[in-house]
């Protein structure tokens, strides 16, 4: 019997692109998932080290797994991704029944050093300071036959100063335009019909060969691809936010209205200690022009909450770029420290309690800016690319979807045949501050390769008796893209 697996993913979308490669890499050595209720020969964790309980989160989960790696000893444990990168030697300290531990910048060598671990009868570690080559050569198994990340960078060169990533990532690193257009058509020849360009400073891609109109170039580039029906991105950043994105984004159809934006903090006093390369001014008037280019455009954001030296006043000023910006949702985060941080030294912390009490103030701003901003479309028709795996749900009969500029949507089909991968207009009903709610019946179906890719997917999977829907593992016959 071929040996199972199951992979444990934490963190942002960089993190779960390369455990759709560590999936595939493993099915390529001959592995296969382990059924959700089995036990499975190979358990690895994909790490994130952004949060303080990210090391709390892993170690707990491995103490988890002790009893049952003593009861079954040839059980293997693998630890990867950025919490591996910063802890190395630390986690076979902590762990010594973890049988390899790898880092963000070698994610292809997990087979073999599964192999050497389990021929060797020992603990393999190799952690690599530089990134070799792009992931996207490797091998892939994804769980949507209809949507796909494709990175166009890797690492950052930023410096804020509560962020640990660079450190972790290493310095970006730029895909060459036309591999990252070899590989948007070879998804798009799969049935692919949305596409999520990925960077951890996307619209800074192109600094490294001189080009910095390139990413808005790739924007149009990507959107003219035959097949693909939307295009996203993630994360920009304020400082390289350009004119010639926004009029990319506008007069590209395929690029959808929405825009992560990450502020951090609406007070300038706490963006310089954050090393932000902006400030409220230039944020605000980033937005004031992408509504004025794309007035239906959808904005979503990050916010830091309690970070060193934070006043009542500097926390107001969040609050009033909240209200100004109304944005549709927002990642809101307690500030916590990292070791190995500028801001993990900076004086002044400010007490849990207060913390607290402000991101309760923030939360409760965005929740009902959100829901004003979703009752506003109640009676709106909006396109939805259904997304939820085929299922309606037992109590209310609705299928989910999102809506181009990236809401959530929950309609109910009615006597509509519709397909994940396909394109549903509905006319929204509802707005709840985290979806829309659409109970009218589906207006019209577009039926896209997309969905037609889903129900081979589907057919596959019946077939060789496997529930669980996945994909097969592909390989885009893309070169080893050395960096």
């Amino acid at each position: 019997m071929p040996l199972t697996y199951e992979l444990r993913t934490y963190g942002c979308q960089m993190n779960a692109h390369d455990s759709e490669r560590l999936a595939g890499l493993l099915e390529a050595a001959g592995y296969v998932a382990a059924e959700p209720s089995a036990a499975a020969d190979l358990v690895v964790f994909n790490t994130c080290a952004v949060r303080e309980n990210a090391d709390n989160r892993l170690y707990g989960n491995l103490g988890h797994l002790r009893p049952a790696k003593l009861e079954r000893p040839q059980m293997q444990i693998a630890v990867g991704g950025c919490l591996a990168q910063k802890d190395r030697g630390e986690i076979l300290a902590r762990a010594p029944w973890v049988d390899v531990v790898f880092g963000t910048h070698n994610i292809g060598s997990l087979p073999a050093l599964l192999e050497r671990a389990r021929h060797n009868r020992e603990a393999q570690v190799e952690i690599r300071e530089v990134l070799e080559e792009f992931p996207s050569s490797l091998p892939t198994r994804r769980d949507s036959a209809y949507s796909a990340w494709v990175s166009i960078s890797v690492g950052c060169d930023n410096t804020c100063t509560f962020c640990i990533v660079p450190s972790l990532r290493g310095r970006e690193r730029d895909r060459a335009p036309q591999d990252v257009l070899a590989e948007v058509r070879a998804l798009a020849a799969e049935g692919v019909a949305e596409i999520t360009l990925l960077g951890q400073n996307v619209n800074s891609y192109g600094r490294e060969f001189g080009r910095p109109e390139a990413f808005a170039v790739l924007l149009r580039e990507v959107g003219a691809v035959s097949g693909v029906h939307r295009v996203r991105f993630t994360s920009p950043h304020p400082r390289d936010f350009s004119d010639d994105v926004i009029a990319a984004m506008a007069e590209t159809a395929t690029v959808m209205p929405q825009l992560h934006m990450p502020l951090q903090s609406g007070s300038d006093r706490v963006l310089r200690a954050m090393r932000r390369s902006y400030r409220q001014r230039r944020y605000l008037d980033i937005i004031a022009r992408v509504r004025e280019a794309i007035p239906d455009a959808a904005l979503t954001t990050d916010i830091i909450v309690g970070f060193p030296g934070e006043t009542e006043a500097d926390f107001q000023a969040t609050l009033d770029v909240v209200q100004a910006v109304r944005f549709a949702s927002a990642y809101t985060f307690q500030y916590s420290p990292r070791p190995g941080t500028p801001a993990a030294s900076l004086p002044d912390p400010v007490p849990p309690h207060v913390v607290a009490d402000r991101y309760r103030r923030l939360v409760a701003l965005q929740e009902s800016v959100s829901l004003a901003g979703n009752r506003a479309l109640e009676g709106a028709e909006v396109e939805v690319l259904v997304t939820d795996g085929g299922r309606r749900d037992a109590a209310t009969g609705r299928m989910t979807g999102r809506a181009r500029d990236g809401r959530l949507v929950h309609f109910r089909p009615g006597a509509a045949s519709v397909r994940p991968g396909d394109l549903a207009t509905v006319t929204v009903t509802a707005g709840a501050p985290h979806h829309l709610v659409a109970d009218g019946g589906v207006r019209s179906v577009q039926r896209t390769a997309g969905g037609d890719a889903w129900e081979r997917t589907r057919q596959a999977a019946g077939s060789a008796g496997n529930s669980a829907q996945q994909r097969p593992v592909v390989s885009l016959g893309l070169p080893a893209l050395r960096v």
